[in-house]
């Protein structure tokens, strides 16, 4: 061996037994992946658990309304008993309240539609 041999394996370093911390710009496709589906799976169970039944209970909802008719008993959402006794425009009821009161109210703002009573003879 030549002199710049021996100097030349002199200068590297020993090898560690411990691997090397990976690089902060290194690939780690596996993990972004793994994000993603994880970020899907919980859009997933929002969507289920939240979503889902919110829709459902909204297009009933608008199906009872679209069903009302002059003469149908309701709550509305704020707590007020009337009776629908007609319609203004597309989206307001005019409902009796009291003998001689008669107010208007959007018909998103219809909570109930009570059941007919049936008159005893």
């Amino acid at each position: 061996m030549t002199l710049f041999n021996l100097l030349a394996l002199q200068s590297q370093p020993a090898a560690s037994p411990t691997p090397a911390a990976p690089t902060p710009g290194g690939a780690t496709g596996g993990s972004s992946l793994m994000m993603f589906v994880m970020m899907f799976g919980i859009f997933i169970i929002f969507y289920l658990l939240l979503i889902m039944p919110a829709r459902k209970k909204q297009k009933k909802h608008m199906e009872m309304v679209g069903n009302l008719k002059p003469g149908d008993r309701i709550v509305t959402t704020g707590g007020i008993f009337g009776t629908v006794m007609g319609f203004k425009s597309a989206d307001k009821l005019e409902v009796k309240i009291s003998s001689n009161t008669v107010i208007q109210i959007t018909k998103s703002a219809v909570g109930v539609i009570l059941p007919k009573t049936e008159k005893a003879d």
